[in-house]
């Protein structure tokens, strides 16, 4: 049986893009070219970025998707995240607050896109 392994964002400023992830994540790429960057986030699993010549990163296309992290299920640590978050500087979308599954937030990348953050399912 196979698993999806490879998740990828269309942006519109590759390098932009990629210097925001890298930050917010605190994780370095496999490697950079010019249209394409892809980030191993566990063993065999790829986030990348693609500029896609921006056909598929405008405002008036729809989204469709949410990028996640969750992280330990305590509000605590939910917060603390977003603290850390905050203090770089990103655009809050949803402050914290509690939903039926637990803590969140959510944030958005330089191209609109949302991140949301959630307690471990």
């Amino acid at each position: 049986m196979t698993a999806p392994n490879l998740f990828i964002l269309y942006v519109t400023d590759i390098e932009r893009a990629t210097n925001f992830y890298r930050d917010l994540f605190e994780i370095e790429p496999v490697m950079i070219t010019a249209r394409y960057v892809p980030f191993e986030v566990a063993p065999g699993v790829i986030f990348a970025l693609s500029d896609r010549g921006g056909e598929q990163a405008g405002p008036e296309t729809p989204r469709s998707f949410v990028v996640g992290l969750m992280v330990p299920r305590t509000e605590a640590a939910v917060d603390d995240v977003f603290a850390a978050w905050t203090a770089k500087g990103v655009t809050v979308a949803e402050e914290p607050h509690d939903e039926i599954y637990g803590r969140t937030f959510a944030i958005t990348d330089p191209d609109g896109n949302p991140i949301c953050v959630t307690p471990v399912d």
